[in-house]
């Protein structure tokens, strides 16, 4: 099969899978431990994709200008600034690790 093949067939699994969603009952959607189920994956799955995208290069594990402005941006959510202002924080860090020589 071509590469466009699978990108068609990706699609039609992903609007399935989609669709399968709404014949879910509404009674198991609202279920209190389904929401807290839900809730906990998308958090351990957000601090997953963070922390390979901070950490790793390749095949490599390294500690560069990212590790810096995820550092300063964590600060600046923890002293609960707006998101704009955590992002512009970020980058100002990862810009001045540069400059400082942390590739």
């Amino acid at each position: 099969m071509s590469l466009w093949g699978w990108i068609l067939l990706a699609c039609a699994i992903s609007i399935a899978t989609k669709f399968a969603g709404f014949l879910v009952p509404a009674k198991l959607l609202d279920d209190p431990r389904t929401l807290r189920v839900a809730g906990t994956l998308t958090i351990g799955l957000l601090a997953a994709l963070t922390a390979v995208n901070t950490f790793a290069s390749g095949q490599a594990l390294v500690l560069d200008a990212r590790l810096a402005a995820l550092v300063a941006a964590g600060v600046a959510l923890w002293l609960k600034a707006p998101f704009l202002v955590v992002v512009l924080v970020g980058a100002l860090a990862a810009g001045v690790a540069r400059l400082l020589g942390a590739a």
